[in-house]
């Protein structure tokens, strides 16, 4: 499978840890955003969205990270463990899923990207969302190991991302003791973790150092 990403981007590592859970191995293929690699031709055939981040598996393209992640899951998971076949558990688990993308990890680009690449001032209303999602995931984890439940599933890793790019952009999200402590946990058992941080602190050293 080839993987068009780059190490700094969130939702690329989350794809690469659920290729790690999956014992999955990845063909990187790193596309420069800055030099405009991904809007070239040849890539664009392969997405037309132009997003960073893209599978091709035997000739499908598919892109978006919580996709990818599902599809991997599905097709190339040994069991239903990352992903279960339950309607309810995985209703439970794509609720969680759509939750990062278009609530946690939306409130970080909101807030943080207009700061990081338009040299805008920081918005307190939008820092306010920050806290209102974090405030969610919290809530969430309340009487349970991980946040879909007691058993480690794709939104763990997708939101693993998401909390530790936070992390390294200098929130701090320890007085919200739920996520605290899931973090400290999934951060010692989720594969992949190392692989994950070191792209974060390749994210912070490009943006904020």
């Amino acid at each position: 499978m080839d993987f068009y990403d780059t190490a700094s981007s969130a939702p690329c590592r989350s794809v690469i840890m659920t290729a790690k859970a999956l014992g999955l191995n990845l063909n990187k293929k790193p596309k420069n955003l800055m030099a405009g690699e991904h809007m070239k031709p040849e890539y664009l055939k392969l997405n037309p969205q132009h997003t960073i981040l893209t599978l091709v598996d035997n000739g499908f393209p598919l892109w978006e990270s919580r996709a990818i992640m599902v599809y991997l899951a599905e097709k190339y998971g040994k069991d239903d463990t990352l992903y279960p076949k339950c309607p309810k558990r995985k209703a439970v688990i794509n609720q969680r899923l759509y939750f990062d993308m278009g609530t946690l990890y939306k409130s970080f680009a909101d807030y943080y990207y207009p700061q990081l690449f338009a040299k805008a001032p920081a918005d307190p209303e939008l820092y306010k969302k920050i806290e209102s999602a974090f405030d969610l995931l919290n809530t969430f984890l309340e009487g349970h190991k991980y946040v879909a439940g007691d058993a480690l599933t794709l939104p763990d890793l997708s939101i693993l991302e998401t909390a530790s790019t936070f992390e390294v952009a200098g929130f701090d999200f320890s007085k919200y003791a739920n996520v605290a402590k899931w973090h400290a946990n999934v951060k010692k058992s989720a594969p992949g973790t190392d692989e994950n941080w070191e792209g974060c602190l390749e994210f912070k050293a490009n943006f904020f150092s």
